[in-house]
């Protein structure tokens, strides 16, 4: 409780500076610019697993405090802490892990920029990307991801279209112990160099109707095991319609993303060699002002790419997630308040290779009525 409070004030305290310093000693301004949000998403939902009525209730999905502007004409922030995150500190980056993002942008000349602290790692997708308030269900593959993280990045503006963006981050918070909760595999070492490098290209065409965010990384997770990522966005975006594509692959030397070692109930451990893919297609259509409806598909595979003693080599798992949203915005002329209601089934097919080793993954549905809510604090 001291800590939870001990964060409210700092945060508070925060805020309170931002406000306070419009004057340097000088008498000059300092913060040029000041931007104070309070997200909030709220839902009423059921669940079935298989055709089992599970349970139904209220939730608060999401409630984050954000600080955004400038500090000077080529300095900015970014400061966001989530209120639903679990908020210990980590111990390779020192921060709460609630502390979404903690950065500072300084515009080195009108075409580079250089970002420090802590932000997205910049992989590549639509859904990955855009602000999870816009997101009712996220795929596996984005959920698992630890995708805010302390680095260094540099962002150079190629042209009027283009961008590249190089990077070089953590690629866990904490220790091994947060990142494997079954701990690394018998005879792997820990990796003395946590790292991942990423090369991202963006690209925006026809007047910003065709989007690209693709990209590729690299990263020592143990020692003599590699994660690696492809992932690529692609985007069409001009008048009622929004359509994206994306693809998602990892190969990861240990299974830092939990999702196949978390199959072997019969003796549970951390799975080594693994491949993760996942497709997402999706179509959003704002048929009116006050309405957009959008149909969303997500297929993902799990596979072991070679065998060790505990994991054969072979797919584990494919899942194909569908989803229905109707989204409602009641304020004339102003999309900060949505009403929403979200139907999602997700039809989970489990090989041999999985069943062998006691895996359950039962199809689910879920039914949710809620509302996002973006309040502009200053």
């Amino acid at each position: 409780m001291g800590r939870k409070l001990f964060i409210l004030i700092l945060s508070l305290c925060f805020s309170i500076s931002l406000l306070a310093q419009n004057e340097s000693l000088t008498g000059e301004k300092t913060v040029s610019d000041t931007e104070i949000n309070l997200e909030i998403n709220a839902s009423f939902g059921g669940n079935y697993i298989g055709k089992e009525f599970n349970e139904a209730a209220f939730k608060i999905n999401r409630v984050r405090m954000e600080f955004l502007g400038a500090i000077s004409p080529n300095l900015s922030y970014h400061f966001r802490q989530s209120y639903n995150a679990y908020s210990n500190p980590f111990s390779l980056d020192n921060l709460t892990s609630s502390i979404e993002l903690a950065y500072l942008n300084w515009n080195i000349s009108d075409n580079f920029t250089l970002t420090a602290g802590k932000s997205f790692v910049a992989l590549g997708g639509y859904e990955y990307y855009v602000s999870a308030l816009r997101v009712r269900e996220f795929s596996d593959f984005n959920s698992a991801v630890a995708c805010y993280q302390a680095g260094l990045m540099g962002t150079w503006k190629i042209s009027d279209t283009d961008e590249l963006v190089l990077e070089v981050s953590n690629n866990r918070s904490g220790s091994d112990s947060d990142l494997f909760p079954y701990g690394l595999p018998v005879g792997v070492e820990p990796t003395k160099l946590p790292l991942i490098a990423t090369v991202n290209w963006n690209g925006t065409y026809a007047d910003g109707a065709l989007q690209f965010r693709y990209a590729s990384s690299a990263g020592s997770l143990a020692k003599g095991k590699n994660i690696y990522y492809l992932t690529a966005g692609n985007v069409y975006e001009k008048g009622p319609v929004l359509a994206y594509f994306d693809v998602m692959y990892s190969r990861q030397g240990i299974d830092s993303q939990g999702r196949l070692s978390a199959l072997n109930l019969v003796n549970p451990t951390t799975a080594e060699n693994v491949d993760y893919l996942t497709l997402i297609a999706n179509v959003d259509y704002s048929f009116h002002p006050k309405w957009n409806a959008y149909i969303k598909c997500v297929y993902e595979t799990m596979d072991v790419f070679k065998a060790t003693d505990r994991f054969v080599t072979g797919r584990y798992c494919t899942t194909i997630n569908n989803q229905l949203c109707l989204e409602y915005f009641p304020l004339e002329n102003d999309k900060k308040l949505k009403l929403y209601a979200h139907l999602s089934n997700k039809s989970q097919t489990l090989e041999s290779p999985a069943l062998n080793i006691g895996a359950y993954k039962p199809n689910t549905t879920a039914i949710s009525l809620g509302l996002v809510y973006i309040i502009h604090v200053l």
